[in-house]
């Protein structure tokens, strides 16, 4: 999931406005982000008008802090600075911030808003108020002195924001030489890395030894790059057209300084602290059950990834159920290819037969252009309203494949002007499977990532945090429903096709089982490999990757699940309650056009619009 989400969302909305939240009177600012004009004496407004000037205050102090949001949405002003995310400095401002957001919320009458601001204050205040249990004493003490892990941190995005193929624009100069001042901040963030590793070890609050290896071996694979390969340097490879002569000489030079003196010396730091002062000390347990303060971390992570007051027993008894009523469906597809065999031997052949297998680099990326275009040629069956931004597919690039998921997504300009993208994983080839391919791009593109990130960011409506923030069980609860669009889009007329649907939708039941049992039933991560293997059609590669993720991110895992149930329920509820008048168009409108809400807030407000469909 750390202060930057890449995994998610990009494009834009050619907005139906009765579809769209208004705030106050004012429309929210356009991308870059203009300063804030002086508010009007409180007197002299209305309750909307307050609440957007303070969404507006938020948020541009939000940006200010956290200057790597602004270049993500095109705001180039703080664009010389990457940010500090980890000095105590910074999250007391961050914490001071939130308490101030909801005195100044607690100031403005909510029932004087009309109902779309109302959904508004409610998100703002969820959302505030789930930040500052981030921030108590205790939760602090146990997350902040371990800052990075082999799946979230700084160093497993950065250097592709910094290559000239992410977010960051590398169009003139001053957009080089803002690069290269990030760099100092980059690397002044992981000297602070390790003292908050240090922290750690003096209070007795350690990652596992598994994550620490497997930062290890990240660092070591960039540190093996010459400085001229590195993503790093590819900016000063590919300068744009009619940039000045005169200058590229000395930006090469100058990238190649910075890579050699700042960047890999502070990699060597962290990577041989880790390897000689912490992992000797790290945890042998892989779950949170065997840190100190780990179950109280884990309750809390829950509620706040589900944004429902669950427990871990209940979530994984929830997904045992799944995962039986799943598999029971998947007995079905096997009988009907007439596979002979266990479902475990259906599970093997899937894993083995070479026909199951992507020929080349290139087949795998063509099979995901022609999904693409099947997606698009009945979209509009679905949906009002389409993003502007198109949809890139990209694979992984080589020195993350290794520990990266088996696709992911990173959000573009709400403009359009940078597109989305979706990053397919072809590491290790062989172990890749074709019947999963149409479910991954239905996930991470389109109608997922890319509609649901992209329509929230582009609709200038909704205050920026509506825009562009959001919880993880609406965003990745949005893109697991998004599978179960396939047969209304045109996919999923092969039973193979039909089964990877399937087995993508095990591999979110078998989240719930196995996040919890690793972190609150201290399952190895051998045995939740093994589970998982047993009960889909995974290789062990992916596998392998899966659970490693969760030991990272505890709980981030379990939202996919809990989200799209909650979805799917809700759509089950509209549709047996308006017949004939239900549209699934206007369905997928209410859920999208207001941005990512908590789920509670997001029942509420379907609720409210099958009530005014009935009239």
């Amino acid at each position: 999931m750390t202060p930057i989400k890449t995994r998610l969302a990009a494009s834009a909305a050619i907005l139906l406005l009765s579809a769209c939240a208004t705030v106050g009177t004012e429309s929210q600012m356009a991308t870059p982000v203009p300063e804030a004009a002086p508010a009007p004496a409180a007197t002299q407004q209305s309750e909307g008008e307050r609440l957007a000037a303070l969404f507006r205050e938020s948020d541009e102090g939000s940006l200010r802090r956290n200057p790597v949001s602004a270049i993500f949405r095109g705001d180039m002003r703080y664009a010389d600075r990457l940010g500090d995310y980890i000095s105590d400095e910074y999250l007391a401002a961050e914490k001071a911030a939130a308490e101030a957001d909801l005195a100044a919320l607690a100031r403005i009458d909510r029932a004087r808003l009309n109902a779309t601001d109302q959904i508004a204050y409610d998100v703002f205040k969820y959302q505030t108020e789930d930040t500052l249990k981030g921030y108590t004493p205790e939760i602090m003490a146990l997350s902040v002195v371990r800052p990075i892990n082999h799946f979230s941190g700084f160093h497993t995005f950065y250097p592709t924001f910094a290559s000239g193929e992410g977010a960051a624009p590398f169009k003139t100069v001053e957009d080089y030489e803002n690069n290269l001042k990030r760099h100092r901040d980059y690397v002044i963030y992981h000297d602070r890395t390790i003292e908050r590793f240090r922290q750690g070890l003096a209070s007795g609050v350690v990652d596992t030894k598994l994550t620490v290896q497997n930062m290890i071996d990240q660092f070591n694979l960039q540190l093996k790059e010459k400085p001229e390969d590195s993503p790093f340097y590819r900016p000063v490879l590919n300068f744009p057209e009619g940039f000045p002569e005169a200058e590229k000489a000395r930006l090469r030079t100058a990238y190649a300084a910075s890579i050699r003196n700042d960047i890999y010396p502070v990699y060597t730091r962290l990577r041989d602290f880790l390897q000689n002062e912490y992992l000797p000390k790290a945890r042998e347990g892989v779950g949170l059950v065997h840190m100190k303060g780990g179950a109280t971390l884990y309750d809390r992570l829950i509620e706040s990834t589900t944004t429902l007051p669950l427990k871990a027993d209940e979530v994984h008894q929830l997904g045992l159920r799944e995962v039986g009523r799943i598999r029971s469906q998947m007995e079905g597809i096997k009988n009907e290819v007439g596979f002979k065999g266990t479902l475990a031997q259906f599970f093997e052949h899937l894993r083995t037969d070479a026909k199951f297998k992507p020929a080349s680099r290139d087949a795998l990326r063509d099979g995901y252009y022609a999904i693409g275009k099947k997606v698009d040629a009945r979209i509009g069956e679905q949906f009002s309203t389409l993003p502007r931004s198109p949809l890139e597919i990209r694979p992984v690039e080589p020195f993350r494949e290794k520990t990266a998921a088996g696709g992911s997504y990173q959000q573009g300009t709400p403009d359009g002007s940078r597109p989305g993208i979706f990053y397919y994983n072809a590491y290790d080839l062989p172990s890749r499977t074709t019947y999963g391919m149409e479910t991954l791009y239905l996930h991470e593109g389109a109608p997922g990532h890319h509609f649901q990130i992209s329509l929230a960011q582009e609709n200038e409506a909704l205050p920026a945090f509506m825009r562009f923030g959001g919880n993880t069980a609406y965003v990745e609860g949005w893109a697991l429903y998004a599978e179960t669009l396939g047969p209304e889009l045109g996919l999923f007329t092969d039973p193979y096709q039909r089964f990877g649907h399937l087995d993508d939708e095990m591999l979110r039941a078998m989240r719930l089982v196995v996040d919890t049992g690793l972190h609150a039933k201290g399952w190895t991560r051998d045995q939740a490999v093994e589970y998982m293997l047993a009960n889909s059609g995974m290789g062990r590669t992916d596998a392998t990757v899966e659970v490693e993720r969760y030991i990272a991110i505890p709980s981030q895992a379990l939202a996919y699940k809990i989200g799209a149930l909650t979805i799917q329920r809700l759509k089950a509820k509209a549709r047996d309650q308006l017949g004939s008048a239900f549209d699934p168009r206007e369905f997928h409108a209410q859920v999208l056009m207001t941005g990512s809400l908590p789920l509670t807030v997001l029942e509420s407000k379907i609720d409210d619009w099958i009530a005014s469909k009935k009239g």
